[in-house]
This record gives structure tokens, sequence and C-alpha cells, in this order.
């Protein structure tokens, strides 16, 4: 029997993504995000509350770079959810982590992450204390240790950590389990045997 738990963001799994902008001063900052993801082949979309220093850093920069985070950086990741750059200016650099300028996007690129994907905004709306900014993937950028002997970044070496919105934990993503596009491919022949 089903239970109804209400309106809830109950979604699994949901990515940390790791948003990182400039501010006015040309000072890093990243925040912690589960609400964004892929909405086309060369979009992003992110959802942030207004009042976020990335949201300022956003309008005025007009680019971002999304990060997987990763367990090796997990303390990292999540203090960026925890402390917001309008407070805590200089939080970036409490990690300790580094960042370099992208050289395609007005944004910064956190060496540590494995994985980054560098964005210009083609839109952004605020509505009800939400922004909404859809950002062009511009360009992919991956360490060369989570790359498999085919160039391609292969899951398991990311490391990759997800978010719980149910109990607010952080998973390891785990192993392979099956292919897609290939794995239904029992019931399509099941079908055409029938």
């Amino acid at each position: 029997m089903k239970i109804n738990l209400g309106v809830k963001p109950y979604l699994f799994p949901m990515p940390v993504l790791m948003i990182a902008t400039y501010g006015e001063d040309d000072r890093v900052n990243v925040m912690n995000m589960a609400w964004g993801g892929i909405c086309d082949d060369n979009k992003v979309a992110l959802n942030i509350s207004d009042t976020h220093k990335t949201a300022d850093n956003l309008r005025a920069r007009r680019a971002f770079t999304i990060s997987v985070a990763n367990q090796d950086h997990l303390e990292a990741a999540d203090y960026f959810g925890m402390v917001t750059g309008n407070k805590v200016p200089d939080k970036f650099e409490r990690t300790g982590l580094h960042a370099v300028r992208s050289e395609r996007v007005d944004a910064p690129v956190v060496t540590e992450f494995p994985l980054t994907i560098e964005c210009r905004v083609v839109d952004m709306k605020t509505t009800d204390g939400t922004m909404r900014v859809v950002g062009e993937i511009v360009n992919v950028l991956a360490d060369e240790t989570v790359l498999d002997e085919r160039g391609r970044v292969d899951p398991t070496r990311l490391n990759a950590i997800l978010f719980d919105p149910f109990q607010s934990g952080y998973y390891a993503i785990g192993e392979k389990v099956g292919q897609a596009w290939k794995s239904g491919a029992v019931i399509s022949k099941r079908d055409a045997d029938a």
C-alpha cells in the first residue's frame, strides 16, 4: 500500500552540482545545488533562489561553470551549500580548493573537481523569488584520470556523489547494472516473438 507524503521535492537521484561564478571583484564563488540538470543537447537549466550570491553573479557576468561533486571533495562540496557568499565572501578560499579562469566563459574552473561544464547564460527569468537560468554548454572539461581508454568519461572513475532529498544524505554512485537502449531489448524481442 502506498502512503501519501504530500508535496515534497522527492526525486532520486539528485545531482550534487557545484555552480562556480565570479563576483564583481573577480572573487570565486561556488554554490552547491541539486535543482538543475541537462535540458537539451547543448543546454543546462538551474533553479536558484534569487537571493543567492550566485544569482547576483549570474546577472552581472552571464556565465558559469558546473562541476560534478565527488567523494574526494565531499566536505568542501557540502560547505558550499552550508555557507552563503553574501555573508562569507571568502568561502571558496576557506576550502583550500583552487580555481583557474575558463578559457571560454567568464567563470572559474575548480581544478579539483574531475568534470566541468562551461556555460554561457542564454536565458534568465525570475518568478516568485526563484531564478531559472538556462545556460548554453560551450565546452566540457574532464580530468584525464576519469576517462576510459576510448577517451569517454567513465562514471565509475568520477566518484560522483548524489543528494538524497529524503534524509538529506549524500550517496556514492554504485556499480553499472544495465546498458541504456539495450537492456530493454529483452521485452522488445519477447513482443516480436509473441
